[in-house]
């Protein structure tokens, strides 16, 4: 059941030691939880996780100026461009040195959608948010936010409200690691990227 926006965007911020735990149980633990980027976004409703000794991840061979910022501080923005086009947004997670964090995949669009729209040049609201290239572009992601803090403007990340249900199964567009089970998302949720295998 899709909770009014009023109620979805209320919650305590999250700050960087809410990240601190394993990129998978972070991953989850998202689902739910609202994002704003100056303003704009709402209930994040799919994620997936990624980790130093997992073979799809960008932090798996080591530190590169890439990717220097997932080895960072935790409750940090680590951004980067996939296939050369779109900004995607991602969490990092655990200790500093670690190197782990969460993609945000799709989000269900709650405020500011007037300008999500002009960004993204149409107006299904399906469609606003439903990948991580569709979230960067919405929510105006650029690689000026790379390393900034979530807890700091123009970040607002509030722990989620009310009891979700969260369904977990591969990760998509990976070619290793796709045996893990690190996608999640909000069961029931039409804004997801793709539906969960049942």
């Amino acid at each position: 059941m899709t909770k009014p926006a009023s109620q979805a965007l209320s919650g305590d911020r999250l700050v960087a030691r809410d990240f601190m735990g394993e990129s998978q149980d972070i991953a989850a633990m998202l689902i739910g939880a609202v994002l704003l980027v100056d303003g704009v976004g709402g209930r994040i409703v799919e994620t997936e996780a990624y980790d130093r000794a997992d073979p799809a991840s960008h932090s798996f061979s080591g530190p590169t100026p890439r990717n220097e910022v997932m080895f960072g501080p935790p409750g940090r923005a680590y951004v980067y461009r996939s296939y050369g086009i779109h900004w995607c947004l991602n969490f990092v997670c655990r200790e500093e040195g670690h190197g782990a964090g969460v993609l945000i995949r799709a989000v269900e669009p709650l405020q500011g959608l007037d300008r999500m729209r002009t960004r993204r040049g149409l107006d299904d609201p399906r469609l606003l948010c439903s990948g991580p290239g569709r979230v960067g572009q919405a929510l105006g992601i650029t690689h000026e936010l790379n390393g900034l803090r979530l807890d700091h403007a123009p970040f607002e990340v509030l722990r989620a409200t009310a009891a979700v249900t969260v369904m977990a199964g591969p990760r998509i567009g990976i070619s290793k690691g796709v045996e893990v089970h690190w996608r999640f998302g909000l069961e029931g949720s039409r804004f997801l990227s793709r539906p969960f295998p049942r």
